[in-house]
């Protein structure tokens, strides 16, 4: 059968069940899981813009952090992985365009959401042909889904509201040397760069955390192979 990006489409079709669970998966947790999370917060005595960034951490956790958790394992190709990443793109870009924004969630400053999900496909896309395992992707992506989503959540905690706190970067700092070290001493470095960019103020790091773990783990890649052997 013809290729897509030099993909057989009967590697797409082997992927299609599985993305389409995946698919729905994510709808629930963007439009009915983490809108009850936004509820239970506000019942709970949150602020309103702490009950935001819960639902949204939810979302990195749930929908973006697990799905990459699963490509090693249930993917084949990239081509499913990343139009399910714009396709969820174009469903949360649309309501801030059309101002019907998902009030549990979005935030009408600014489309880091929108940003969350279109970085996630294009890494997970392009990697893939450097690094058929996925793995160089995942952690990248990780840093950011799993990395940042708790650094937003223990700061959520101590201080109900958005803010940057060492205690959250200290949290992310551990998680993400935990997940870097799938790529080794490599990973590992670039958790700790991933975690120190996150505290920077006034800058998505759904771009930076993501784009600099890549450029570190790439690097590696190419100039220093043997820094890039897993821990585990």
């Amino acid at each position: 059968m013809e290729a897509v990006f030099q993909i057989s489409l009967e590697s797409i079709l082997a992927d299609l069940s599985a993305f389409t669970v995946i698919a729905v998966w994510n709808l629930f947790v963007i439009l009915f899981l983490s809108k009850k999370v936004y509820q239970t917060a506000l019942k709970k005595g949150r602020s309103l813009n702490s009950s935001i960034y819960f639902s949204r951490k939810v979302i990195h956790f749930l929908a973006g952090g697990l799905t990459a958790m699963l490509l090693p394992f249930v993917a084949h190709e990239p081509v499913l992985p990343a139009a399910t990443a714009f396709g969820l793109a174009l469903i949360t870009y649309l309501p801030h365009k059309l101002n019907r924004r998902m009030y549990w969630f979005q935030d009408p400053e600014n489309l880091y959401d929108v940003d969350f999900t279109l970085s996630w496909g294009l890494i997970v896309l392009f990697t893939w042909y450097i690094d058929r395992s996925f793995w160089l992707g995942v952690v990248s992506v990780l840093f950011m889904a799993y990395g940042d989503g708790i650094t937003g959540i223990i700061r959520n905690l101590k201080y109900n509201k958005r803010t940057k706190a060492w205690e959250g970067t200290a949290g992310m700092l551990v998680l993400c040397i935990i997940i870097g070290a799938k790529m080794g001493f490599a990973g590992v470095f670039a958790g700790i760069v991933c975690s120190l960019i996150e505290r920077i103020e006034n800058i998505d790091d759904n771009i930076t955390v993501p784009a600099s773990g890549l450029f570190i783990l790439l690097s590696a890649h190419y100039y220093f192979p043997s820094l890039t052997a897993p821990f585990y």
